[in-house]
């Protein structure tokens, strides 16, 4: 399938930077018998700003609770941490967004088999994207083509062709770091740290009817996804695998246009660890228990400041029934949207009761992606801010909740970080 992602180059990169790709630095062409040091090839460097993405600085702050553990769960531990800076999507990813990576690998799949490819590096089949925008989906001879991808006869509702979203599978391959830095692993060729996934990447649009047992919600299965008048609300019913495969995508994605343009390429696009996404949310505010301070759910006129269950359940009255758009209320002093309700967010960390005891207070992360025969306790993902259906306990910048890495919900989201330096401002 042309649609592989290589994942990180690692030190191939590096290398073949250093043998001389791409245009040498100045300071190379010097012959003199001294030390000058060689560049990689890129004469000048400029820092992107990732688009829909703001900067969180480097800081200190205490991570855990910053009020009463009500529950006596005691599985958040107030602990001192210093975490480094990094790049942040202001929202949730959107319906929209989401939908961009949906169609570009429908639209990559359709392309291989209607032979819509072009040879790339190492005699590798790439999409030709330039034929890949001129598929008409409406011509009978090219559904005819693509009738792999849709529904069988027997599952089409009135006859009508529809694409199979069960094909829309998305293939990546991607470097383990994690377990090539491993001592015991440093003689082991670079084949056994390549993970080859392949994921089914449609969102669940049924979770709104299986979430709320006797409840009418089929409207929002209906329409939730698919209608423009919710491109701007944030995606659900995506898995902690679907969400990590969109990062894989953006990654690529992005990094082939750097690439196009002879530019540097980038860190991969991720989710953020349960660290990142508590300083994060409490944008310089630590000891306090809500992204804007607190400790009260309303300001001084008496308006909710979140998205989430009022009271004993009156859902309209923060102004959405059910999520609203990823852009509502006010920001944090970080500039990020909705930190606390609207929807829960996936986080890369594996949700383990007593972590806190255990994890460096520099960047602490614990991860683990557990294969699909593997326990269930070992699926378990961090999952935080609290979401529309949820009390406002669970909005709290320090509650801890999980959510098995295979399940889809219609009340958790993601939104993704990079790890790239600020850019300078200009004077």
């Amino acid at each position: 399938m042309s649609n592989r992602y290589f994942g990180m180059f690692g030190f191939l990169a590096i290398f073949l930077a250093s043998a001389g790709c791409g245009k040498s630095s100045k300071s190379s062409t010097i012959q003199d018998g001294q030390l000058h040091g060689v560049g990689t090839g890129i004469s000048k460097y400029v820092t992107p700003k990732p688009f829909g993405m703001v900067y969180v600085p480097s800081g200190t702050f205490h991570m855990g609770p910053s009020d009463e553990d009500i529950s006596y769960s005691f599985t958040a531990r107030n602990k001192q941490v210093s975490i480094n800076g990094f790049w942040m999507d202001a929202t949730e990813i959107t319906n929209n967004e989401y939908r961009q990576f949906v169609n570009w690998v429908r639209d990559s799949i359709a392309s291989t088999l209607l032979k819509y490819v072009k040879k790339g590096p190492d005699d590798v089949d790439l999409v030709d994207w330039t034929k890949a925008k001129t598929i008409k989906w409406s011509d009978p001879k090219i559904q005819e083509q693509l009738s792999v991808l849709m529904v069988t006869p027997e599952n089409r509702i009135n006859g009508k062709k529809e694409f199979d979203a069960y094909k829309i599978v998305f293939h990546s391959e991607v470097f383990n770091y994690k377990e090539a830095a491993q001592r015991s692993n440093s003689n082991k060729p670079r084949s056994n740290f390549i993970v080859k996934r392949d994921t089914q990447i449609y969102p669940d649009t049924l979770v709104w009817i299986r979430d709320f047992t006797y409840s009418y919600n089929e409207p929002m299965s209906k329409k939730y996804y698919s209608h423009p008048a919710y491109g701007n609300y944030p995606i659900v019913g995506v898995s902690w695998k679907q969400a990590s495969a969109f990062c894989e995508w953006r990654s690529m994605y992005f990094n082939a246009f750097l690439e196009s343009k002879k530019r540097m390429q980038e860190s991969d696009f991720r989710l953020p660890t349960e660290a990142e996404w508590e300083f994060a949310a409490r944008g310089g505010r630590s000891q306090v228990p809500y992204p804007w301070g607190g400790p009260y759910l309303r300001n001084k006129k008496g308006c909710l400041l979140a998205n989430f269950k009022p009271g004993r359940g009156n859902y309209p009255e923060d102004g959405g029934f059910y999520t609203v758009r990823a852009d509502a209320y006010w920001p944090n002093d970080f500039g990020l949207y909705n930190m606390a309700g609207n929807v829960a967010e996936w986080t890369s960390s594996l949700y383990y009761e007593g972590a806190y005891n255990f994890q460096h207070d520099m960047n602490p992360d614990i991860r683990f992606t557990a294969n699909d025969n593997e326990a269930p306790r070992m699926k378990r993902k961090v999952v935080r801010g609290g979401s529309w259906k949820d009390v406002g306990y669970f909005l709290q910048t320090s509650s801890r909740n999980y959510e098995y890495q295979d399940t889809t919900k219609s009340y958790i989201g993601f939104r993704c970080v990079i790890d790239l330096p600020p850019v300078p401002s200009k004077k």
